[in-house]
This record gives C-alpha cells, sequence and structure tokens, in this order.
C-alpha cells in the first residue's frame, strides 16, 4: 500500500473506496463519477517538505516522478523510462508587453516525448498498468493522448491498442503507426470511438486509459501544476488559462494545486479559466447557465482544435469544480482566433502551438477584454501540444495572413532584387 495515498473519493457523491475496490469511476454515480485520489495531507506536511523536493538536481530526477511521494506509485513501481515532465515555464516578456500584462509564463508541454501533455498521463498509466499487471492497454483519442500512450507502450513493451476518429490529423495517426500501436480508425466522433473503446476494454480485458475515466490520468497531469508552482519559487500564479475538451488537464491542474496547498507548500489557489472553441463549448455554456454538469449530454462538436473536440466532456464534473472552487470561468473563442494565435504565439514567445494550445493565448485576449484577467496580473499559459502535432493547421494559420515563401533566383543579383522589394535593402 502506498504509504500516504488514503482513499479515492467521488466528487458527486463523496463516497469512498479503496484504491485495489474500484478501477476507473464511481459504482454509486456511473461515467460522470470520475474518481479523485486522496492523499494523507497531515502525513505528507510531517515527512515531506518542497525543500526536499527542490534538492533534487540530477539529470535522472528532472522529471514528473521527483514528486513520487505525492504520486499514487509505490517507491520499487516500475516506471517508464522516457524523460517525461521538468518542461520549461518560459517567462515571455514581450508577449506580455503586447498585451499589457505584468507577467506572462508559457508552460510548454511540446517539450515532452510525443510532443503533449498527455505524455504525463499515459506515463502514470503505464506505471499503474505495471502494477496490475495488465498485458494491453487502451484508450479513445483525438490524436495526442494516444501517441503519449503508444510511445511509452512502445518504451516499455507493452502492447496498446487505440480507437481515433477519421477526422484526426495525419501528422498524430503517422505516429500511432511507428510507435507500433494497433490504430482502429472510427467512422465517426471522438465520443463515438470513446464509447467504442470502453466497450472492447471490457470485452477483452483490456486496460482502459481514457481521460476523464482513469483516476490515473488526472494523477499524471497534475504534475504540470506541481512543476509550475515550483518552478516559481513555491508560488502560485495569480491566474492560469488552460484549454477545454475532455476536461482532464483543467481537472489536473486543480488537483496538482489543491495538493500543494492541503500540505502548505503554496499559500493560494490561482484562479483557472478554462478555454473551449466556439464550435466545442458546452462547459462554457454549462457555466453560464449555472448548470449542475451531471446532467450534461452529447452537443455537436466542430472546431479546427481537434483535441479539445468533444461533445460530451468525460470529465466534466471535476473540469466545472476546477473553475468553482477557484473563483475562475469558462469562455469560448472562435476558430479564426485560435489560428490567429498561432503565429502571434511563435512570434512574441518563440513557442509553436497546436490550435488546442493556441486557444489559450486567443483566450488570454478575450479576458483581458471581458475583465476576467487583470493587466496587474501573473499570468500563465498551458501549451498543452507542439505546432507539428497539426501542420495542416499552421499552414492556415500563416495563409490567412497572406504569409508565402519568396522564390528567388539562385544569384544574389536575385536576393537583390527580392530584398529590394521586401524593404531588406
Amino acid at each position: 500500500m502506498h504509504p500516504y495515498l488514503s482513499h479515492l473519493e467521488c466528487p458527486i457523491c463523496h463516497r469512498h473506496y479503496r484504491l485495489e475496490e474500484v478501477s476507473y469511476t464511481c459504482p454509486t454515480c456511473g461515467e460522470a463519477g470520475t474518481l479523485d485520489i486522496v492523499y494523507d495531507y497531515e502525513r505528507l506536511r510531517q515527512d515531506i517538505t518542497p525543500e526536499q523536493i527542490s534538492a533534487q538536481t540530477a539529470p535522472e530526477s528532472l522529471n514528473l516522478w521527483r514528486y513520487r511521494p505525492l504520486l499514487p506509485v509505490l517507491d520499487d513501481a516500475f516506471i517508464p523510462p522516457l524523460h517525461i515532465g521538468w518542461t520549461p515555464l518560459l517567462r515571455a516578456p514581450r508577449l506580455a508587453a503586447a498585451l499589457e500584462v505584468k507577467e506572462i509564463w508559457l508552460k510548454d508541454e511540446g517539450r515532452n516525448p510525443t510532443a503533449s501533455l498527455k505524455d504525463r498521463a499515459s506515463a502514470m498509466v503505464a506505471a499503474r498498468a505495471a502494477e496490475i499487471g495488465a498485458e494491453v492497454i487502451t484508450t479513445a483519442s483525438s490524436g495526442n493522448a494516444a501517441a503519449a500512450l503508444a510511445g511509452v507502450c512502445a518504451s516499455v513493451g507493452i502492447r496498446c491498442v487505440i480507437f481515433v476518429p477519421h477526422t484526426a490529423p495525419q501528422a498524430k495517426i503517422t505516429q500511432l503507426l511507428v510507435y507500433g500501436a494497433t490504430v482502429f480508425l472510427v467512422k465517426g466522433t471522438y465520443d463515438d470511438a470513446f464509447d467504442l473503446s470502453v466497450q472492447a476494454a471490457k470485452e477483452y480485458g483490456w486496460y482502459c486509459r481514457n481521460t476523464g475515466m482513469n483516476p490515473f490520468t488526472t494523477e499524471g497531469k497534475k504534475t504540470a501544476a506541481f512543476e509550475i508552482a515550483e518552478q516559481l519559487g513555491w508560488t502560485a500564479p495569480d491566474v492560469i488559462l488552460v484549454s477545454v475538451g475532455d476536461g482532464n488537464i483543467i481537472a489536473g491542474q486543480y488537483k496538482g494545486f489543491y495538493d500543494l496547498y492541503q500540505m502548505g507548500w503554496i499559500d493560494r489557489m490561482p484562479r483557472l479559466i478554462g478555454v473551449q472553441a466556439e464550435g466545442s463549448s458546452s462547459m462554457v455554456r454549462a457555466w453560464a447557465e449555472e448548470r449542475d454538469p451531471v446532467s450534461m449530454t452529447v452537443e455537436p462538436a466542430t472546431t479546427v482544435a481537434d483535441s479539445i473536440s468533444v461533445g460530451l466532456p468525460r470529465d466534466r464534473v471535476k473540469a466545472m469544480r476546477a473553475v468553482r472552487a477557484t473563483n475562475g470561468s469558462y469562455l469560448s473563442v472562435p476558430d479564426t482566433a485560435i489560428l490567429a494565435a498561432i503565429p502571434e504565439l511563435a512570434r512574441a514567445a518563440g513557442v509553436f502551438a497546436e490550435p488546442a494550445a493556441s486557444t489559450v493565448l486567443a483566450g488570454l485576449h478575450r479576458a483581458l477584454e471581458t475583465g476576467l484577467v487583470g493587466h496587474q496580473e501573473r499570468v500563465a499559459l498551458l501549451i498543452t501540444g507542439h505546432g507539428l502535432k497539426d501542420i495542416k493547421s499552421a499552414i492556415a494559420s500563416v495563409e490567412a495572413e497572406g504569409k508565402i515563401a519568396h522564390p528567388v533566383e539562385p544569384s544574389m543579383d536575385g536576393v537583390r532584387q527580392l530584398a529590394k522589394e521586401l524593404g531588406l535593402a
């Protein structure tokens, strides 16, 4: 038994379960009851300090496993060998100046092995799979979670079966095949793929990684919050903007900061703002109407940001809690703003983001316009995935500006002529 793990708890009915008692969601509340893994915070306060964590400076400790006491894995647990986590928290002074914000930080999750934050969740799930002796792991994904699982499984020799909607970007599907995953290309939506993966997991006994279903995914994603706090000297920014699809990432950031706050390692919780695409914004509507997220049903979802194109957010209860409990909010932005934010982020801060990741910058513009974020605040943007994940959208983002590559003759005369035309000489 993990020395600091207390129990699993449903965020709806608040029933407690032992870790070995339940694999996925609350047996009473069903699929909406995505469980929290709860720790003995008093014992953690007594035994572990933030100084002990920060004292780990060896290269092999600069990853998510530096937080082992705060994670649901035993000291002798098998963990994947890939270097996942400890991604940079980049200060973006030029972006902050352009937006007239006191301070902007970018948590660049594109630096992970398969180029997205989802590596964190897949590493945690793979560690759990090894612990329980699972031979096959399955998941549904629009691309990033699938690539993360495929990469992690390849590193440890566990077979994985991926259910992906046929609309997923080709670059993401190619990643899965390169890693050797078995790919089921579903002729339907992400929600169709999700349901099929759950049914297949039940029928064949596969271990299911699905976001907003497996509680270990939240535990992996919360490590990004741990890192933000540690990289800021064990403090929290005023506000963090997170793109939202299934809701598991924002739920994970809340869980990470909540754990730190319970242990007294930070003195306050940051406000969490969830940003959705207008074409996939069910959480925004539920927030505005003050609805119970349990009652949400599948809605149409269409957006260029495929990673957050979700008809029914599976971790909707914890995603709503993340915003309500921190006095945050939800907002939505159009696809045009999402695409425009890709080159804006790249040119102002040197970070190349896929559409779901650039969504937070579009959201920051909107939050500043509406007063949800003040100009004197310290803001963190969670950049969840690299731009090469979806090169088609990157191309569209610069084509919308009329940007082109300029043909030139293979001579200095040609260069001189073009430089003159472009105002460079």
